[in-house]
Order: C-alpha cells, then sequence, then structure tokens
C-alpha cells in the first residue's frame, strides 16, 4: 500500500471513529472539505503543518496517525485499523 493510500485509510477511519463528517473535519482545521475527501482517497499528500491541524482538530496525537498510518502500510489486507484514545 501506498503512503498516500494507507494516510487516506487511517485519516477516514479516525474520522468516522469520531462520528465526523469531511465538512465538519475541514472546517475544524481550516481546510477544504474537497482536500480532506482527496486525502482519504490517497490522491493528495498532506504537509507536516497539515497533519499537525488535521491531529489537533480530531483531538489525536500526530504521532498516532502516522502510526496508524504505518501500520496500514506494513499490513496491506488488514483495513480495520486500532484506536487509541
Amino acid at each position: 500500500m501506498q503512503i498516500a493510500t494507507a494516510f487516506g485509510a487511517a485519516l477516514k477511519k479516525i474520522r468516522r471513529s469520531r462520528s465526523l463528517s469531511q465538512k465538519q473535519l475541514a472546517l475544524d482545521c481550516g481546510l477544504d472539505r474537497t482536500f480532506i475527501s482527496l486525502l482519504e482517497r490517497g490522491k493528495r499528500q498532506p504537509s507536516l503543518g497539515t497533519v499537525f491541524q488535521i491531529s489537533k482538530a480530531l483531538d489525536i496525537p500526530a504521532v498516532d496517525i502516522i502510526r496508524y498510518t504505518e501500520k496500514a502500510m506494513t499490513r496491506p489486507g488488514r483495513r480495520q485499523l486500532p484506536l487509541r484514545r
């Protein structure tokens, strides 16, 4: 699995676990909803600053988003990502 795709899968899983729409997440972190969609579909890669914006809006450490991304990359058959709060 590519990095962008793995990051997108992790972001989507975390966002849904918080019962947030793409629109609400975008508003909470000051980004465009279409950009959130592109990230989740693996069409764009976020900058480090964007990862921190998103992590703050999701109330999760940025390192956890990266950790979930890494797990998605190392276990391509596994779609379920564990979430810690």
